[in-house]
């Protein structure tokens, strides 16, 4: 279903509890409202009002991809770069790592099962800004 984003500081602010298998319907909600935002990239759970560890990036060819509970293990390559946020009104300056190798969950069968992958470029700075929505962290 689509949902309204969220602006409220108060909700982006506050740091997200794990998500469980039983969250799918999070996940959906948010490629839902993903899909709905033209030239949309990324979205996290608590920028639709669920402070839940659950985001959706969509890749180079508009397919939408879900992590459960995401984790920045690692990062290379530092840089300073200008970021936009679909909740947020102003552009911010911020450090992300142009390599990443992340842990997460990823449904599968009604089950999570842990993956680890590296990601570079675009896809890893949408998963760091994902991440610190996540962590309640506002650019």
């Amino acid at each position: 279903m689509i949902k309204e984003l969220v602006k409220d500081e108060a909700i982006l602010s506050a740091r997200c509890e794990n998500a469980t298998p039983e969250d799918a319907p999070v996940a959906q909600d948010l490629i839902d409202t993903l899909q709905s935002i033209e030239d949309g990239a990324c979205l996290a759970a608590n920028q639709i009002g669920v402070t839940k560890k659950v985001v959706v990036f969509m890749d180079d060819d508009k397919q939408p991809h879900v992590m459960y509970n995401p984790h920045i293990m690692m990062g290379l390559g530092a840089q300073r770069v200008e970021e936009g946020c679909l909740t947020r009104d102003e552009v911010s300056k911020v450090t992300r790592y142009a390599k990443v190798k992340v842990s997460y969950d990823e449904l599968v069968d009604g089950a999570f099962k842990q993956r680890k992958r590296d990601y570079t470029g675009w896809t890893a700075q949408m998963i760091q800004h994902m991440v610190d929505h996540c962590k309640g962290k506002l650019v």
